[in-house]
């Protein structure tokens, strides 16, 4: 993709907008630089390797087109490791498109939305945009909403294909689904926030014979039921929690049974409101099941496959960030919280973890292991708003791992696994100063 012909197209776009006086031409953008030590982030580092640095950004050009009822919006990004290219390099394959879709209205409450899009909703914890990966996350999509009042229902689906083709319809892009249907409900009961979700997704298989022939091939369909909102405010306290449940078929053909839960209880200790001074403290856990190590017929782990996960089981990130830990034995995580926030413009956060198996766990003889624990970690961040369009975050983790995890893994680990970072996040018009932290 040519970078110049995309601000041409944008340049031209902006000089046909007078020619309606009710249109109205938007261009924002934003750029996040984050630089990082890893030596043990994603996955527990071996013994023998050395750590990595680098610095990596985000910069997106973004284009909004308004019209009576049609809303066109466009999102081009640039994302690429520092020194990845030469300098003398004129083209690269890091420009992509994150969005591009059109919304239109039919009447007061209902909407049509066509094109790539982010599906981000609740918590992003089964349905997010990945924000913190610089390359996000976005689908190919077609979805209907209405909204009125407080109450939001959306629904709608997703086909992939490889190409345009002439014959054939084997999908073969990996870890994508081949179809999905999203029919989502939120709303307000009371005192209590709620939302519903039920999504259906197909995932191609195929068999090969001896020369690389496809011989066989269909779609298996895996359904996930969900409570993605439940949520209770109780004066300066906050009771909420999640619940999901997986059935169908993997890949595999195997029967799923699975399911993700969690729980949790906030409270603000400390709320000055002329210095901005505030403390706010959460206790919670989250169980995500999983299936015996030692093998057995119906697979009981559960997928998280299209949230953001960065957020919720540690910021290093070893479970369930980049298929890590997918199909697995599950995972046991029991957290503490605080947030202290000196004022407005600058906070400090600490979390704590404690991670165990869900199922039994074998070590690298497949030997059925006694202890389940795998260790805890320990996550420092702070939080920056230097002026109106820039903020400043970072954070340290510390991963304590146990003779069980290190057990399960293919190699000796190094004794210490931790990880920093350091990000300028320039968003001038957007509310998400910072990005990849919970409150």
């Amino acid at each position: 993709m040519n970078l110049s012909k995309i601000l041409f197209g944008l340049a031209t776009l902006m000089l046909l907008v007078p020619l309606h006086s009710s249109a109205q031409f938007t261009v924002d953008g934003q750029l996040i630089v984050r630089s990082e030590f890893r030596k043990g982030y994603n996955k527990p580092i071996a013994e023998s390797l050395d750590p990595a640095g680098f610095i990596a950004h985000r910069a997106r050009i973004q284009a909004g087109y308004k019209l009576d009822r049609l809303n066109f919006y466009m999102s081009i990004q640039d994302i690429r490791t520092w020194g990845s290219t030469g300098q003398a390099n004129i083209s690269d394959d890091f420009l992509s498109v994150h969005e591009a879709y059109a919304e239109t209205s039919f009447g007061e409450n209902w909407k049509l939305k066509l094109g790539r899009q982010e599906l981000n909703y609740d918590n992003a914890r089964f349905l997010g945009n990945l924000d913190w990966a610089l390359q996000a996350r976005s689908h190919d999509f077609a979805l209907m909403k209405y909204e009125k009042e407080k109450a939001k229902f959306h629904f709608g689906g997703g086909f992939n294909q490889d190409s345009q083709k002439l014959s054939g319809n084997l999908y073969t892009i990996p870890n994508q689904y081949r179809a999905a249907q999203l029919i989502r409900y939120e709303n307000i009961l009371g005192k209590i926030d709620y939302s519903l979700l039920f999504w259906n997704e197909g995932r191609q298989w195929s068999t090969k014979n001896s020369t690389g022939t496809v011989v066989a091939q269909g779609t298996r369909f895996r359904q996930t039921l969900g409570i993605p909102t439940l949520r209770t405010n109780l004066g300066k306290s906050t009771l909420s929690g999640y619940f999901y449940y997986q059935f169908g078929e993997d890949i595999t053909g195997k029967t799923v049974s699975a399911f993700n839960t969690s729980a949790q209880f906030s409270r603000l200790l400390i709320n000055q409101v002329e210095s901005g001074k505030k403390l706010r403290a959460t206790v919670g856990f989250e169980f995500i099941s999983g299936s015996d190590a030692s093998g057995q017929e119906k697979n009981t782990s559960y997928a998280l496959q299209y949230g953001t996960n960065h957020l919720f089981n540690g910021y290093m990130d070893w479970f369930y960030v980049a298929n890590a830990w997918e199909n697995s034995v599950g995972l046991k995580n029991y957290y503490l919280r605080s947030r202290y926030e000196f004022n407005p413009k600058f906070w400090v956060q600490t979390d704590f973890h404690l991670f165990s198996t869900y199922s039994q766990a074998v070590d690298r003889e497949f030997r059925a292991l006694g202890e389940n624990k795998l260790g805890s970690e320990l996550d420092f961040t702070f939080g920056w708003i230097l002026n109106e369009s820039v903020s400043l975050q970072g954070g340290y983790s510390q991963f304590f791992f146990t003779e069980t995890l290190e057990a399960i893994q293919p190699v000796n680990l190094k004794n210490q696994q931790n990880w920093a970072y350091l990000m300028f996040v320039f968003r001038p018009t957007s509310k998400a100063k910072f990005i990849g932290v919970l409150q």
